[in-house]
């Protein structure tokens, strides 16, 4: 979905959609049904990082009352040293936040507070990359500024959008998908899944 297009309708939620309160909820049932080789599952959204990127998240009284909105939302695939995961908001590599290399791969502009992709948007068909090692006094202020998404640009903090990365490191760092730890990894290979899960908020 192209900025600034219509990224959903007005809809009913459906009887069989799943009810989820966080991006790690939603992304354990879409995990479940992909190494199951069934369909993915339509997920009403009531919290986390998605939710908020599509102006939702403020609880389930909107989607109880039916006056809901209806998108299709992309979904990150991940090679983690050759086997596959996926994510919906973001994947973040880091061994610390306070010194050293942060990687993340967002489908959502916020992580909790933190505006941390300003452009991501979760239907637009691209992922956006954070690649991060600013000095000590210059990650201080970065943080400061991350609730506005003011800390890009920065000389430090590499920024690009596309549908597929390559990314290395020097040595295994933990990789976290959807704030859920999942092991570590020199190398990850990391994908769009465009349009790929129905979402109610």
């Amino acid at each position: 979905m192209k900025p600034g297009t219509n990224w959903g309708e007005e809809s009913e939620v459906p009887h069989d959609a799943l009810w989820v309160d966080s991006d790690a909820a939603a992304r354990e049932l879409v995990v479940a049904a992909r190494r199951a080789r069934k369909p993915l599952p339509r997920l009403c959204l009531t919290g986390g990082d998605i939710a908020k990127s599509l102006g939702g998240g403020r609880g389930a009284e909107r989607l109880r009352s039916r006056r809901c909105t209806h998108a299709r939302i992309d979904l990150g695939a991940v090679l983690i040293d050759g086997r596959i995961d996926w994510f919906l908001a973001h994947l973040v590599a880091r061994r610390s936040w306070l010194v050293g290399r942060v990687v993340v791969v967002a489908n959502s502009d916020f992580m909790g507070q933190w505006n941390i992709a300003p452009r991501a948007h979760p239907g637009d068909g691209i992922l956006d990359l954070v690649d991060a090692n600013p000095r000590w006094g210059d990650r201080l202020k970065a943080r400061g500024r991350l609730p506005s998404g003011s800390h890009v640009p920065h000389p430090d903090i590499k920024t690009s959008r596309a549908t597929s990365f390559q990314i290395e490191f020097e040595r295994p760092t933990p990789i976290r998908l959807d704030g859920t730890l999942v092991g570590s990894a020199k190398r990850l290979s990391v994908r769009c899944e465009p349009d790929s899960l129905d979402v109610w908020i």
